[in-house]
């Protein structure tokens, strides 16, 4: 993998690397973004706010109003899963999201914040959730509620991780079978592929964050 990547370093694999490259990119774009705001914006203002209003409605409708405060998370997330995606789809690039890793990372994030947003809101009786309607199921629901919850992480990550990797090695293999002939209906798909899986990454979160805010009822 290193000898084919573009920004190989023999001191940390290929996920770090272009993580920070990714990081790098987007608070590169995001500062050229905000450098000179005008009322009327230009090209990349324009692309850039036509993004950001589009995770804000995205967050509306999945949460309503009370959400809006999760938005920089949301949107971080997002933005970088979305270019870190697309940017394996480049000849000697990796995509960071090809690494169960970085998928892990991002995906525990959301799992801590999920029930520190319900410990904050409900208190002690967020608890509750996880011992069924009575108490004589608690044997029962305990370990149901905890294994629902704790397989999240682990299928945000190992979806993310599937389709983008499974993609690239699809590529790779056609690539080597027809050299001359570069498979633009695969890469097509790919990047389909790239958007969809942002946006269940994102969806799926902000509905468990939302879960864990309406727990009270």
């Amino acid at each position: 993998m290193h000898s084919l990547s573009f920004l190989a370093n023999p001191f940390f694999p290929d996920h770090v690397t272009y993580t920070w490259f990714a990081m790098a990119v987007l608070a590169l774009l995001s500062f050229l973004a905000t450098r000179r705001v005008s009322i009327v914006p230009g090209g990349f203002q324009n692309v850039m706010e036509a993004i950001v209003v589009g995770f804000d409605g995205l967050l509306l409708d999945a949460m309503g109003p009370h959400g809006r405060k999760f938005f920089p998370l949301i949107a971080t997330l997002g933005l970088f899963i979305l270019f870190s995606n697309l940017i394996g789809l480049v000849p000697g690039f990796a995509s960071p999201t090809a690494s169960l890793n970085t998928n892990a990372a991002m995906a525990l994030i959301v799992f801590i914040m999920t029930h520190v947003v319900g410990i904050q809101i409900h208190g002690f009786k967020y608890v509750k959730q996880f011992l069924g309607p009575v108490w004589w199921l608690i044997p029962l629901m305990m370990p149901i509620e905890i294994i629902s919850h704790l397989t999240r992480p682990l299928s945000l990550s190992v979806r993310l991780f599937g389709n983008i990797e499974g993609g690239h090695i699809v590529i790779a293999v056609l690539l080597i079978l027809v050299p001359f002939l570069v498979p633009l209906p695969i890469y097509l798909l790919k990047v389909l592929i790239s958007f969809i899986q942002t946006l269940v990454f994102v969806l799926l979160s902000m509905m468990y964050i939302a879960g864990a805010m309406e727990e009270g009822h």
